[in-house]
């Protein structure tokens, strides 16, 4: 990735070690964590005043299971990539517009590469609507509709 455009990234996280764990990952393959929130009007506040590229959302805020909300607002009204974080997908509604996709937790090194490769190439190949995709499940279906930007 060192050849691409680094992202700006928000970490939208309640657990602080798994933010750090993921903040020190991103930044080791070259992107720019920009910000960290913990709670949902935190992250709305950061993501207005920022304006990443790219968020990683988890689901379940310590404020509530407002991540779907947090990432509803930074789609719609600041363009923002989101990429949901969780243990549950289920929790995440089927007709959501706006994620690229969920990694699992515990996540992998190999999994939020990947999942970033997804996103980048979306945003080269699709400036228009990489920022507005209809949700996508994380592992074959998202290789699947790589295999349809190629």
């Amino acid at each position: 990735m060192s050849s691409e455009k680094p992202l700006r990234i928000l970490i939208v996280e309640d657990e602080i070690l798994i933010a750090l764990e993921l903040e020190s990952l991103l930044q080791d393959l070259g992107h720019e964590v920009v910000g960290m929130a913990a709670s949902s009007e935190e992250a709305l506040s950061l993501g207005q005043k920022l304006r990443p590229d790219l968020a990683f959302v988890d689901v379940h805020l310590a404020d509530g299971p407002t991540g779907v909300d947090v990432a509803r607002s930074l789609s719609a009204n600041h363009r923002v990539t989101v990429l949901f974080m969780t243990a549950n997908a289920k929790r995440i509604p089927e007709d959501f517009a706006g994620a690229w996709g969920v990694i699992a937790k515990p996540y992998t090194e190999r999994g939020v590469r990947e999942a970033l490769s997804y996103v980048m190439v979306g945003q080269l190949r699709e400036p228009d609507e990489a920022r507005t995709v209809t949700f996508v499940p994380f592992g074959a279906a998202l290789r699947e509709r790589s295999s349809q930007i190629s």
